[in-house]
């Protein structure tokens, strides 16, 4: 994959929007999966073919991606255990369970917004 240009309007946005708080948060836990991922893990920790198997849709390779993305931002730990067959566990860091009362209340909100949009005679406001 090539090198972003350092003037490109992708590049410049980029730099625009990690200066709010706010969105950098979001980006980091932005997307389809990562926040679901993340949810999955706050339990404690899980394997890779357990984390498969508990979120529908998702493909190995999408997995693959996302754990990789959630581990350089230090929200999940990866451990290897050196075992034949090779094991490896994926838990939420320090950080990541800082979330967790946060993505609840989120989901909360979630569902009081979907309720409000299915709502066949809601009121435009």
């Amino acid at each position: 994959m090539g090198k972003i240009k350092e003037n490109s309007t992708n590049n410049i946005n980029r730099q625009y929007i990690h200066e709010c708080d706010l969105t950098y948060a979001v980006c980091k836990i932005g997307g389809r999966w990562k926040l679901l991922i993340l949810d999955k893990l706050k339990g404690g920790k899980l394997r890779f073919s357990e984390l498969r198997k508990s979120i529908t849709g998702i493909t190995e390779r999408m997995l693959t991606l996302q754990l990789r993305e959630l581990e350089k931002e230090h929200l999940i730990k990866r451990t290897v255990y050196a075992e034949v067959p090779p094991r490896v566990d994926y838990e939420l860091t320090a950080i990541a369970r800082e979330l967790i009362p946060i993505w609840n209340e989120l989901s909360k909100w979630g569902g009081k917004h979907r309720e409000l949009v299915q709502e066949p005679t809601h009121a435009e406001n």
